[in-house]
């Protein structure tokens, strides 16, 4: 592979934010350049940026928008570089041009922007499809931009509520049993999407949304016989869902609404020989291009970078574990051939 060098001047030439730039011992230097796999020699406010010629212009980028958040006082950290680094994976899309601007989303407190190939897919998705499947590890924003594009959408009056769906499978048949009401025994399954809308809202104006119904949580089971017209719902935690019910969940959307499902097949806590009907669906409806389905992946991870690393352990733990018993059962295979 032909190796390319950059050279890049950042201006202006300031020791307070160059060090900020950089970080404690070189730390963020270090992530770009393991994220990459490229090398960065730094004299002053000159950067030599050398590998390959995609990765040596993500990281120019990289310093550049880096360098320019500086100049606003903020304190880089290694969660923020994570997150740049996240937005200039090689395969994401330019940022240039109209189609990007049409991704932001936009809410009361702040604005949301997809970051990397996946999440653009996956809003552009929700935008175009009436049901859209969000199916990948924890961390990568499934639940977080479904619960954005909600509120856009219900501010744009293009639904007149929002539902909340998430079975409470951990509960099992105890929930009857669960103290207070229906919302005060389903809300602790439902806290993540709480905190998304309070981020987005603001707590009193969720409280008054919850109050008046234009908010509504509900677990799973209480869907059933009910006709959804011009509402967005969201299911979330869908890998816990049966066959029957994701099948239940799907024909209860009416005219006007949009679904939006999320889940993550690697954390399945239905009773053993229970199949995830998120695991169907995704056979199942795979063929219909009214659907929208978004895989995410370990690389599209937005929370502390650790997150991702974990996501990777477990992934290349689970094949080594597939491997081995394989291997096992050629090994017993040949042994009772012989």
């Amino acid at each position: 592979m032909t190796t390319h060098t950059l050279s890049l001047t950042l201006l202006p030439d300031n020791a307070q934010r160059l060090s900020n730039l950089c970080g404690r011992l070189n730390e963020h230097i270090h992530q770009i350049e393991s994220h990459l796999s490229l090398s960065i020699q730094q004299r002053g406010n000159i950067f030599q940026i050398s590998g390959s010629e995609l990765a040596t212009a993500d990281a120019g980028y990289i310093l550049e928008t880096l360098y320019q958040a500086t100049s606003q006082g903020n304190l880089l950290g290694p969660n923020l570089v994570h997150l740049a680094l996240q937005e200039t994976l090689p395969s994401a899309p330019s940022e240039n041009g109209g189609e990007f601007e049409q991704l932001l989303i936009k809410t009361p407190k702040s604005s949301v922007k997809p970051r990397g190939k996946h999440q653009c897919d996956y809003v552009r998705g929700i935008h175009q499809h009436d049901i859209n499947f969000g199916i990948g590890p924890a961390g990568t924003g499934k639940t977080y931009l479904a619960v954005a594009c909600a509120v856009e959408a219900l501010l744009k009056e293009e639904v007149s509520r929002i539902l909340l769906v998430r079975p409470a499978v951990e509960a099992g048949e105890k929930l009857g049993f669960l103290p207070g009401d229906l919302a005060q025994k389903i809300d602790p399954y439902l806290r993540p999407l709480y905190d998304a809308l309070y981020e987005m809202l603001g707590f009193e104006k969720v409280s008054r949304l919850i109050e008046k119904n234009v908010i509504e949580v509900a677990p799973l089971a209480y869907m059933r016989g009910r006709t959804l017209n011009n509402s967005f719902i969201i299911l979330d935690e869908s890998q816990n869902t049966t066959c029957s019910q994701m099948k239940m969940f799907l024909t209860r959307i009416g005219f006007g609404s949009t679904a939006v499902i999320t889940g993550d097949v690697t954390q399945i806590d239905l009773p053993k020989g229970t199949r995830s009907g998120l695991i169907q669906v995704s056979q199942v409806l795979a063929g219909i291009n009214e659907i929208g389905f978004t895989y995410f992946e370990a690389t599209d991870v937005v929370r502390h970078r650790l997150v991702q690393r974990i996501v990777e352990a477990y992934d290349e733990f689970d094949l080594s574990s597939v491997s081995t018993l394989n291997s096992k059962d050629s090994q017993q295979a040949n042994e009772r051939d012989s």
